[in-house]
């Protein structure tokens, strides 16, 4: 048996609740050479000691921290210190709330503006570990100045290890919504750009999720984008686990929701990354990856890119990533560019593959694209050309109401092509065409009716206030 096997033992056969009344005795001879010893043997002891024993000696610690400043080295307070972070990164039970309740936290942040640089630093980790240990001491940190002190810290500290304590603390300080509120009077903004920036990439997608959120107001999308937060997210989206580049991507997405920064995004080099994400396992990821490539495809040059990508899916993705861009090529194929986009990267001989081939929920996207791409002469010419034609006749009795319902309407628009009019016009008979002929009109009339009644207003009809007469 080797010394750490005899050590595990004899660990094993410890009396803990005689050990803690040990400890009880030392503290209360308050002579500070042996306080200092015992708490020693504690923090040592603290990844073995069972949980219930550790509660007990917290508000111990905590009143160890409130005593006078010593010349000691190291003091009592440096020990408890290292002792409380120890036993929060357990994160065992309740211990790190056990701790916040304790009033440690203020005990903490007294001594903090005047700490010494290796003080300080311990100081900082411990905070950190606390707040990300247990989410309320956050709000006992915030609401007790250490926000202000936090801040204060971050634009006058320089040493780089220290400095990303205090990022990864002011990260986890942001996600609550009363921090969000004043970090920008606070003058915040710019450390939580960094934050995403540096420190552990739980820390950094916690900041990228705050510039989410901060970045749905018109004004602080603005100002991120002025602070960089743009290739700071896409670095993320690159370089992070599947769980950051989900909300990295999501937060970027927000960002690129204004047309001014459609190009930005785009620029960044983020295509390909979203694209990353729509073949991904993960159902969230593919949702923001499409929301995303809608929004950057109002840009022509932008469509033209997110198509190769969606062309090379269709080819060899999974069904859930090949439906996810279908649907997108759904949408794509509503907007108006100077040039058929979907057409020219060769896509649509493989939608109508897939609408032969495809699973049921592929073939529901697919046919909804095709049903899109016919409303444009020259996308039914290349429908066409694929025989695209007679499987949406035999779409007309699939199973799935929404295939026949987009089968039925891609025909109608076919009716007006010459090559195409007799043969759909034996169809009209047809349930699902009859049923989708009638909608269209209605669609129609309500339109027409629209138009006529618009034309009755005049802009002093929007803008009139009877209370002003």
């Amino acid at each position: 048996m080797d010394d750490s096997e005899r050590t595990r033992v004899t660990l094993i056969d410890t009396d803990w609740e005689e050990a803690f009344r040990l400890y009880e005795e030392a503290i209360a001879s308050q002579n500070e050479a042996l306080n200092v010893r015992a708490t020693i043997r504690l923090f040592h002891l603290s990844n073995d000691i069972p949980e219930h024993i550790l509660a007990r000696t917290i508000p111990i610690l905590a009143y160890l921290l409130q005593a006078p400043s010593s010349n000691s080295n190291p003091s009592i307070q440096e020990i408890v210190i290292c002792c409380l972070s120890r036993i929060a990164s357990l994160k065992v039970g309740k211990l790190a709330l056990i701790i916040g309740q304790s009033g440690a936290i203020t005990s903490l942040l007294r001594l903090l503006p005047n700490s010494a640089s290796s003080f300080q630093k311990i100081l900082i980790r411990c905070l950190r570990n606390l707040v990300t240990s247990e989410r309320s001491n956050s709000i006992i940190l915030a609401s007790n100045g250490g926000l202000e002190v936090v801040l204060y810290m971050l634009n006058s500290l320089s040493n780089n290890c220290i400095r990303r304590y205090l990022l990864e603390l002011f990260s986890e300080l942001t996600l609550f919504k009363e921090v969000r509120r004043v970090i920008v009077s606070l003058g915040g903004l710019r450390f939580l750009v960094e934050s995403a920036s540096c420190g552990s990439i739980k820390s950094r997608a916690k900041a990228s999720q705050a510039i989410g959120l901060l970045g749905t107001t018109r004004r602080l999308r603005r100002m991120l984008v002025e602070l960089n937060a743009i290739p700071v997210l896409v670095e993320l989206l690159r370089d992070g686990d599947i769980s950051t580049r989900i909300v990295a991507g999501n937060a970027l997405g927000i960002i690129s929701s204004h047309v001014d920064y459609i190009r930005l995004v785009a620029q960044s080099g983020a295509i390909p990354l979203y694209a990353d994400l729509l073949r991904g396992p993960e159902q969230m990821g593919r949702e923001i990856a499409e929301d995303v490539f809608c929004i950057l495809a109002v840009a022509e040059v932008n469509a033209v890119e997110i198509m190769e990508h969606l062309v090379r899916i269709l080819q060899e993705g999974s069904d859930e990533s090949k439906a996810a861009a279908a649907d997108i090529i759904w949408d794509i194929s509503g907007y108006k560019y100077s040039l058929s986009v979907v057409q020219n990267s060769g896509a649509i001989p493989m939608l109508v593959g897939l609408l032969r081939n495809g699973s049921c929920d592929v073939r529901e996207k697919v046919c909804g694209a095709i049903m899109q791409l016919s409303y444009n002469e020259l996308d039914r010419v290349a429908l066409d050309e694929s025989s695209a034609v007679p499987i949406l006749i035999e779409l007309l009795e699939d199973e799935s109401e929404d295939i026949r319902d987009n089968a039925a309407e891609a025909l109608i628009n076919f009716s007006e092509d010459s090559a195409w009019s007799g043969t759909i016009s034996e169809l009209f008979d047809v349930p699902a065409m009859r049923n989708m002929q009638n909608t269209l009109a209605q669609i129609r009339a309500s339109d027409d009716h629209m138009v006529r009644s618009m034309r009755g207003f005049s802009i002093q009809g929007f803008t009139w206030d009877p209370a002003l007469d």
